[in-house]
């Protein structure tokens, strides 16, 4: 009973009278779209780098530098241990969580497409900022710009991917998102790589090209077509008719476009979307998308080895270089795990992805504590051979994290909410998964360094609680169209028993069940018409 169901029989609307094919027109907003990520995964990528460059410390953490340097002086776990270096990395997450607020106003009112230009705008700034970085002030003044840039792409992205893309293949279309992060991760793991040979200005470098890609993104979007969904829920209809079959590559859209109408009403006549999140009918919603998931996607710790990867190899004496070598490679198992997600998530389902990858991941932070534990910590570098097993089960963590928990951390949430607190509901989304990125980011070193190897054994814990939520809470969303999502929970096992003591409830479903009925209706004469025929 834990669970769900099959998501292909769940939706009882008009999903089996939609139509469309795959344009050039779909194709081209999906890639500029989901570049979004890119200003995400640079960031995660270019800031762990750069905070283990010696030029970068000697300039504004020289402590930091002098501890890093007499490596037999104290438990090797504590060299990087410091608050306001860490600063500089959870600082953009804190401006995040508050700027994604503003983002839900704008991406309401103004649509999807308004709110990625507005994050590539700050993103630019932020970038410029740092480059000409003099003093600490100046460094978190220019994080706190890219961390108002990322609250606004995170907020719109997922939500304009999952919008304007087939029921069908919408887990392959939201995760562009993902895999756009990691490449974002990737290209500053190289960037990294090579202005580190670059004294003493290659850190500058490193960040002033977080412009390049909100350029790019900032362009890419004066082209990019609003959601219909975003378009009728302003009241232009004629314009999102329009872009709903310039996308779909019809004119038979009648269908999808009755679903985006009835959708819009609903939502118009609901007042106070965030209190609305509150509402009985919308604890699935408010546990699983608002609350759960996106605060178990950092808990798994995942972003505290991107974050101080670099950090985390130089430390095990891996060097400078190979620090940075070796978060290539992590950065690369990300890529590969979102390439895989993207192909199996639309016929294995969310579900089994979350399953096997957090047995994947347990086993992982086990080997890795392990390892720890016998070997580290004694002021000694680890042997080649107990090396090359750390890395490979981080990595093995890594992929597994790059086809469930990355990607399907930003593609459940965006699906689960109805159209009238899409928009909110999202930025609750992204004010919690980034309260807890920089939560951890903020605690990380500080737990390497007084939990020591007890750190990855708490991040297994908590993988083994994420994975128990999902088995029992979260129903399958594949194939189920966007706007029919909301009835897996009558069906859920445990969700029914909730949604249903809600008054309001009620009513809206009996509309909502009349209207299938139409639906359904409405098809009976031209099936039957054909087998006569």
């Amino acid at each position: 009973m834990a669970g769900g169901f099959a998501g292909g029989d769940a939706g009882a609307g008009r999903a089996a009278q939609y139509e469309g094919r795959i344009t050039s027109y779909f194709v081209l907003a999906c890639i500029v779209g989901s570049f979004g990520g890119s200003l995400f995964g640079y960031d995660l990528g270019v800031s762990s780098g750069v905070t283990s460059m010696d030029d970068f410390l000697i300039k504004f953490f020289p402590d930091v530098y002098n501890r890093k340097h007499a490596h037999l002086h104290e438990t090797d776990y504590c060299k990087y241990d410091n608050q306001v270096l860490t600063l500089f990395t959870s600082s953009l997450y804190f401006a995040g969580l508050v700027s994604t607020f503003g983002a839900s106003f704008v991406t309401k009112r103004h649509g999807r497409r308004a709110s990625i230009m507005v994050g590539a705008v700050s993103f630019f700034l932020g970038g410029a900022m740092n480059a000409a970085a003099m003093n600490i002030a100046m460094l978190i003044v220019g994080r706190v710009l890219l961390g108002a840039g990322i609250g606004f792409g995170n907020q719109a992205v997922p939500l304009y991917l999952s919008e304007i893309a087939p029921y069908k293949i919408r887990g392959a279309v939201n995760q562009l998102f993902q895999l756009t992060t990691c490449l974002g991760i990737l290209v500053a793991d190289v960037v990294n790589y090579f202005t580190d040979r670059i004294h003493p200005w290659g850190w500058r470098l490193s960040l002033g090209l977080a412009m390049v890609p909100a350029t790019a993104i900032f362009v890419g979007a004066i082209f990019l077509p609003e959601t219909p969904n975003s378009l009728v829920e302003r009241g232009q209809l004629d314009e999102a008719r329009r872009v709903l079959e310039k996308v779909r590559g019809t004119h038979k859209v009648d269908a999808e476009f009755e679903d985006l109408k009835e959708a819009s009403e609903a939502a118009r006549a609901v007042r106070g979307t965030f209190r609305n999140l509150l509402a009985v009918r919308n604890r699935p919603q408010l546990i699983i998308g608002a609350l759960g998931i996106p605060a178990f996607q950092q808990l798994s710790g995942m972003n505290s080895i991107l974050f101080y990867s670099p950090v985390i190899f130089q430390s095990l004496g891996f060097g400078s270089s190979a620090s940075l070598y070796s978060s290539i490679i992590t950065g690369s198992m990300l890529v590969v795990g979102a390439l895989i997600s993207m192909v199996v998530v639309d016929r294995f389902g969310r579900r089994f992805l979350f399953i096997e990858a957090g047995i994947q991941m347990i086993l992982s932070m086990v080997v890795v504590a392990t390892i720890l534990a016998l070997k580290f910590g004694h002021g000694e570098e680890l042997s080649k051979g107990v090396g090359t097993v750390l890395v490979v089960a981080i990595c093995m963590f890594v992929v597994a994290y790059g086809w469930s928990w990355g990607p399907l951390g930003w593609l459940v949430p965006s699906e689960l909410f109805p159209l009238e607190m899409r928009s909110a509901g999202q930025s609750v989304v992204v004010c919690v998964n980034l309260f807890w990125t920089a939560a951890v980011a903020q605690c990380f070193l500080a737990a390497m360094c007084h939990l020591r190897w007890g750190v990855f054994v708490l991040f297994a814990s908590l993988i083994v609680v994420m994975s128990i939520f999902i088995i029992l809470l979260l129903p399958e969303t594949k194939q189920v169209p966007i706007e029919e999502i909301w009835l897996l929970f009558d069906k859920h096992w445990y969700w029914k028993r909730i949604v249903t003591k809600d008054p309001k409830y009620q009513g809206h479903h009996q509309r909502q069940e009349m209207a299938a009925a139409a639906a359904a209706g409405a098809v009976k004469p031209v099936v039957s018409s054909e087998s006569e025929a």
